[in-house]
């Protein structure tokens, strides 16, 4: 009776044993599935936030591009707009075009810094005085600051701190595209003509080839005026014309006039 008490016990005991030793490997691999489930959840996390951070880099991306677009679109239909109406281009422009009468002749001229303006030496060749009357009708005495005979080109100077021209680049300029001419023809005062370049690097009564051709009407009181591109730009100061001739007119080139200019003023007043 005592023996089959004792396997009884050694039964049971093994028995727990064997259970104890069950549940210690479960444990064991209970540990491991968690390990392994949160080893599956970051890598998983991780790969989101990498395709959120790619796929937000993207959509800015698109945006910029789709941005950039837009912009140029825009910039394409003012350009059209611009090359079909000039009327925007001189409502900025006529406002910086000025009136020059002296005691012998009356022409035009245009302010290139907020108080230097350029106009043609032959306009005020032998003058005692010149007058400067702007687009609002307000009238300054000017002096000369500088002349070149060759180039016909005075640099005068007002007290003011009136806005200016923009200049363009003249090499860039194309044969038929349109342009105008602002002046003050037989003491009109701010007459507007409108008309296309002709010819450039066309050489003028000095040999110089830097005069670009029109036919932009320029009459009498034209001279010293600018000739301006599409985008407002001068691309020349109005010079002369052939004899009688309407639509046969010639402006000095503007790059030519911006080295001229900083010579005269002995500094750069024209970038």
């Amino acid at each position: 009776m005592k023996k089959r008490v004792n396997v009884l016990y050694a039964l049971v005991f093994t028995l727990i044993i064997i259970q104890t030793l069950t549940f210690i490997s479960m444990g064991s691999q209970f540990s491991s599935i968690a390990e392994k489930q949160k080893e599956i959840e970051t890598e998983f996390f991780s790969k989101i936030n990498e395709l959120e951070s790619e796929t937000q880099f993207k959509t800015n991306e698109i945006i910029e591009i789709i941005s950039q677009q837009k912009s140029d679109i825009r910039e394409e239909i003012e350009l059209l707009k611009s090359e079909n109406d000039f009327s925007k281009v001189i409502q900025n422009v006529i406002k910086n075009v000025v009136s020059i009468r002296t005691d012998t002749s009356s022409a035009s001229g245009f302010f290139v810094s907020p108080s230097y303006i350029v106009t043609n030496f032959h306009v005020i060749e032998g003058s005692e005085f010149i007058e400067i009357k702007d687009y609002d009708g307000e009238i300054s005495q000017a002096t000369l600051i500088g002349k070149d005979e060759f180039t016909d080109m005075a640099l005068l100077k007002i007290d003011s701190s009136s806005e200016y021209l923009i200049f363009g680049n003249s090499d860039e300029i194309q044969i038929g595209e349109k342009v105008i001419a602002i002046g003050n023809p037989f003491g009109l005062s701010f007459t507007v003509t409108e008309g296309i370049v002709s010819g450039t690097k066309e050489k003028g009564p000095n040999e110089l080839e830097a005069y670009v051709q029109t036919d932009a009407a320029l009459n009498l009181g034209n001279s010293g005026g600018p000739l301006i591109n599409k985008n407002g730009k001068v691309i020349g100061i109005n010079n002369f014309k052939i004899g009688d001739a309407e639509n046969l007119g010639f402006a000095l080139e503007s790059n030519v006039i911006r080295k001229k200019l900083n010579e005269l003023a002995g500094e750069e007043i024209i970038e």
